[in-house]
């Protein structure tokens, strides 16, 4: 590698500075001005066909693909570089760029997925980036099936404190996933949560204060639950400002608003309050396992199985009823309270059948609500309250 320093660094010769000094040395020397011009034009000590790229160093240009890798927006932006020529390609390549490649550089897009995108991946991986451990292991777990691979990954990312890793192995340990029903691991669910909490992450401090609420997993602590509740709300409207601040404070998504909020206008999470905060960008993974199983979801997962109904999450079953529906209307389900929390403000409070008139239809039809929902006999999961209240565990 080409250096800064020592033999193997190019001595660059500056054009104007060394025209200049010739210009001077030949004038000093009683020359005159043409006289300069064609010995300069046949000094072959200068030569305009330089290529000051080529004398470079690797060390500056591994420095601005770093820096280019860590902001990306796209994956293009990398992409564009790599094929202009053979040593950029190289560069780019190298394990130091790799690991400092953004969240946005890796979002690689599921109608995209290839042999090279997983090979890209899986550099990033080997150079030690915990985003892209994430991303590859909740392909690998859910989409490609490979699930000791892909909670491998996950758990690499998580030891590097990335709160999204731990958050998805928190929700794999309350459900169970890739395993039976008699494996979930509620305690250990909740210790993942306390953890990704700490670090920022917004779903994981609701998950935890909805386990308190209920008593899901830990001993129930109703006051607590509640407030990591309102905490939840308020970190998720610190996030946006912080992502964008040179919003307007006083504008329509931030003012009082008596009217409650209509489904599709933004994330309403904070609409209780009379404020509606637009809705945060979906990680990259959770957009790819949208994207893959919006039109393969009966080809890839097995029949039976079902998405999470958030349309911000796209994780699907790993067996027949894992995740939790609706305990009203049953039409929607959830791999985890958060999800569901955020589905109903959004756009399942105005779907969801009124209570009233299924209790009517229930007590015309079967007489019992529970009876309702679950007269099949089958095993459905556990239940949520459409209107955010409590799980039940079916026996």
């Amino acid at each position: 590698m080409r250096t800064r320093r020592g033999v193997c660094y190019p001595k660059v010769v500056n054009m104007c500075v060394a025209r200049a000094v010739k210009r001077r040395k030949l004038e000093v020397a009683g020359g005159d001005a043409n006289g300069c011009r064609k010995m300069l034009k046949k000094s072959p000590e200068i030569t305009d066909d330089r290529d000051l790229f080529d004398a470079l160093p690797d060390d500056i240009v591994l420095t601005i693909l770093c820096k280019l890798s860590s902001s990306a927006v796209c994956p293009a932006d990398l992409i564009n570089v790599l094929i202009t020529c053979k040593r950029l390609n190289g560069l780019g390549l190298h394990s130091l760029v790799l690991s400092k490649s953004s969240q946005k550089m890796l979002a690689v897009k599921a109608k995209n997925w290839s042999e090279s995108a997983h090979r890209f991946l899986k550099l990033c991986v080997d150079a030690g980036n915990i985003e892209a451990c994430f991303i590859l292991g909740m392909i690998r777990f859910y989409c490609l099936h490979n699930r000791g691979s892909g909670a491998s990954l996950m758990a690499k990312a998580a030891i590097g404190s990335h709160a999204s890793a731990i958050y998805s192995l928190a929700v794999i340990q309350f459900n169970g996933s890739g395993s039976s029903k008699n494996e979930k691991d509620l305690r250990a669910g909740v210790a993942l949560c306390e953890r990704a909490a700490y670090l920022g992450h917004v779903d994981a401090l609701r998950e935890l204060g909805h386990c308190l609420q209920d008593g899901y997993g830990v001993k129930q602590n109703v006051a607590d639950g509640r407030r990591f509740l309102v905490q939840a709300n308020a970190r998720e409207l610190a996030t946006f400002l912080a992502a964008a601040p040179s919003a307007v404070v006083p504008s329509s998504w931030l003012t009082w608003n008596p009217n409650r909020h209509v489904a599709g206008d933004g994330c309403p999470l904070l609409s209780d309050f009379g404020c509606n905060v637009p809705t945060r960008e979906a990680h990259p993974a959770n957009r790819f396992l949208a994207d893959w199983f919006s039109d393969q979801i009966g080809n890839t997962s097995g029949p039976g199985l079902r998405l999470c109904s958030h349309s911000g999450c796209g994780r699907p079953e790993t067996r027949r009823h894992e995740f939790r529906r609706c305990s009203v209307c049953g039409a929607v389900n959830y791999c985890s309270r958060a999800c569901q929390a955020l589905d109903w403000k959004l756009r399942h409070k105005v779907q969801c059948a009124p209570l009233e008139r299924l209790a009517d239809e229930v007590a015309e039809n079967v007489g019992n609500v529970e009876g309702y929902f679950n007269g099949d006999g089958n095993d459905h999961g556990d239940d949520i309250d459409g209107n955010g209240g409590e799980v039940t565990e079916e026996s």
